[in-house]
């Protein structure tokens, strides 16, 4: 249901600034009310979710039913990420068309769909798994505050040129959700950073 929720909230996210842009009733205040409602959104939801995963799977590492450990707090670095992100979104005026540092939205799907995919599997190596998604949810932070050019999913036209990216991850995201389902989103997210990264965010 959190996955579900987080996806209903990357839409209505995506919709609410192309409606904003239509009518031209955009303001200061509604950025910052947005940027609010995105460290809820995909700061502060994705981070509980891996939380309550890690601490799961360190309950397969120890008899404690708490998972006895500091580890699952480890999950926390996405929220914080994620508002040091927004934060520098606001104040940085070369952001308009496209993104500097991973959107905490895709970050937010990425780690929200990855969550559920793998809840499953945890206790088959449980301790790969928590060193596995420990290291990994500081290197995605990390990305959410890097100086990598992300492009942006807006459209000006429907043409192919000047839109080639946006339209492959459309297709492969697409597919990647039919053969994969959830865990297709994860594959997505992925191919998303690769494409900015070779593509300069263009």
């Amino acid at each position: 249901m959190a996955t579900l929720w987080i996806i209903i909230a990357a839409v209505f996210d995506f919709c609410d600034g192309l409606t904003a842009r239509l009518l031209k009733c955009y303001s200061s205040m509604g950025k910052e009310l947005d940027s609010l409602g995105d460290v809820v959104s995909f700061g502060v939801a994705p981070g509980f979710m891996l939380f309550s995963l890690l601490q799961k799977t360190c309950t397969y590492m120890t008899e404690d039913p708490t998972g006895g450990s500091y580890i699952p707090y480890i999950a926390f670095v996405i929220p914080v990420f994620s508002g040091l992100r927004l934060a520098k979104f606001n104040i940085d005026s070369r952001q308009t068309t496209s993104f500097i540092g991973l959107p905490v939205p895709a970050h937010a799907l990425f780690w929200a769909s990855l969550s559920c995919a793998m809840l499953p599997f945890v206790s088959i190596h449980p301790t790969a798994f928590v060193i596995g998604f420990s290291l990994l949810a500081i290197v995605t932070s990390l990305l959410l505050v890097s100086g990598i050019p992300m492009f942006s999913l807006k459209i000006h036209s429907l043409q192919w040129k000047g839109n080639e990216c946006r339209y492959i991850l459309l297709i492969c995201g697409v597919v990647f959700i039919a053969f994969f389902h959830v865990l297709g989103i994860t594959g997505t997210m992925l191919l998303y950073i690769l494409l900015s990264i070779f593509n300069k965010g263009k």
